[in-house]
Formats: structure tokens, C-alpha cells, sequence
């Protein structure tokens, strides 16, 4: 007497190729970041914190970050 869901389709739906690509790059530059943020990680773990004498402010990046955006969005325009 109880009711079954219907059978879930299974068949995957491909990407067009140029959104496949674009989907591969991502993943390549996630991965890079990821790479990117597992070094520092190692060298933080292997040498401890850099004096702060040797850092930048996060100030400094912020402003530095938030340049770029607006120098891209511009040249986007």
C-alpha cells in the first residue's frame, strides 16, 4: 500500500565544452591557491610565526586587495 519514490535518473548531464573548460581552469586555480596556502602553512608549522617586524599590516593588504578590484572593474568597464 505504501507509495515508492520513482527510480532517480542517473544519466549525468554533459557540459557544453567551452563550460567544461572554464570549469577545469577553476579547479586549476583553486588548486593553486589551495598549494599556495599549504605551503605557508608547512613553513609556519617548520619555522614558527615570522617576526612582525617582517609582516605586513593587514591594513595595508586590504587597501593593496581592494586597488586591484577597483583597477579591475575599471578596465572591465
Amino acid at each position: 500500500m505504501s507509495e515508492q519514490p520513482a527510480p532517480a535518473d542517473t544519466t549525468r548531464q554533459q557540459l557544453e565544452p567551452d563550460a567544461a573548460d572554464g570549469l577545469r581552469a577553476y579547479a586549476a586555480r583553486t588548486r593553486e591557491s589551495a598549494d599556495q596556502l599549504a605551503a605557508v602553512l608547512e613553513d609556519i608549522a617548520t619555522n614558527g610565526l615570522p617576526a612582525v617586524e617582517e609582516c605586513t599590516p593587514w591594513e595595508e593588504l586590504r587597501e593593496a586587495h581592494l586597488a586591484r578590484l577597483t583597477a579591475q572593474r575599471t578596465a572591465a568597464a
